[in-house]
């Protein structure tokens, strides 16, 4: 019986992008046929390089030039690279958060194999409609963000707190107000659709996230689990003010009022 852990290291390394895909499918029926032992492994590995590094045109964020304008089809390209970008990024952070963390209930690592499931699918997705767009994963630079931040928090209550429940977060807004700006163009009703869907999942991910950090702090004594600080010192300046705020869907997610009040006055 092949081992979930050194299967999951196998998969964080695979640096070739169909190769992923192709062999997460295999291991994910192997994990839902329980086909799978969770022995602990002794080396868990902090990663120096995103899995992507060798296919990829890996840059500084500032130096990714904006090319949203979104009536354009360029624009509409840029756009759809950069989120699928994120997709594939979070198909190893799904991955991670299993990895990392042994000795957790069985339906912690259900709950991220299917998030890491949920990924993969809105990848595959993208990149059909990108095909519209004569343009594929790979033809524009990307930059490296999501995961340094999450080889940057190595512990359960860092990581639920900045990548799913703060990042991920973001998405909700960001998701939102990109498709409200799209539904003033005509002929992206694909693209819409294909958005309305990835930010209808992402509230289950992002309340995953807020399950699991919320595990994490009651599991600590004497520990006072405050988000805002925790993000703060890993990602220094993270809640400047937002205007876009999806109050809904992150109300869904987990977010309390007095949260989302925090941020709304910063």
């Amino acid at each position: 019986m092949n081992n979930f852990f050194q299967g999951l290291e196998k998969l964080l390394e695979d640096k070739t992008i169909s190769s992923k895909i192709e062999s997460f499918h295999t291991f994910y029926k192997e994990f839902n046929s329980n086909n799978l032992n969770f022995e602990k492994i002794n080396t868990i590995k902090v990663f120096a390089n995103p899995s992507y590094i060798d296919e990829l045109n890996v840059v500084p964020s500032y130096e990714i030039k904006n090319k949203k304008n979104l009536h354009e089809k360029s624009g509409i390209a840029f756009l759809l690279h950069s989120i699928a970008h994120i997709e594939y990024s979070a198909i190893d952070l799904a991955l991670d958060a299993c990895y990392r963390f042994q000795d957790l209930p069985h339906e912690y690592y259900i709950d991220w194999m299917e998030v890491a499931s949920d990924e993969v699918r809105h990848f595959e997705l993208i990149c059909k409609v990108m095909e519209q767009y004569n343009i594929k994963y790979g033809d524009l630079p990307v930059h490296s963000g999501l995961f340094d931040a999450s080889m940057k928090s190595l512990d359960l209550i860092s990581r639920m707190a900045l990548i799913p429940r703060h990042m991920e977060a973001n998405g909700l807004d960001s998701n939102a107000f990109i498709i409200s700006k799209l539904k003033k163009l005509k002929n992206v009703d694909n693209v819409i659709e294909l958005l309305e869907l990835i930010l209808e999942e992402e509230i289950d991910h992002v309340l995953k996230g807020d399950k699991w950090y919320k595990y994490a702090c009651s599991q600590k004594e004497n520990f006072t689990c405050n988000y805002f600080d925790i993000v703060n010192k890993i990602h220094p300046n993270s809640f400047k003010r937002n205007k876009n705020l999806n109050i809904s869907a992150r109300k869904r997610a987990g977010f309390s009022e007095e949260e989302i009040e925090y941020m709304k006055n910063q």
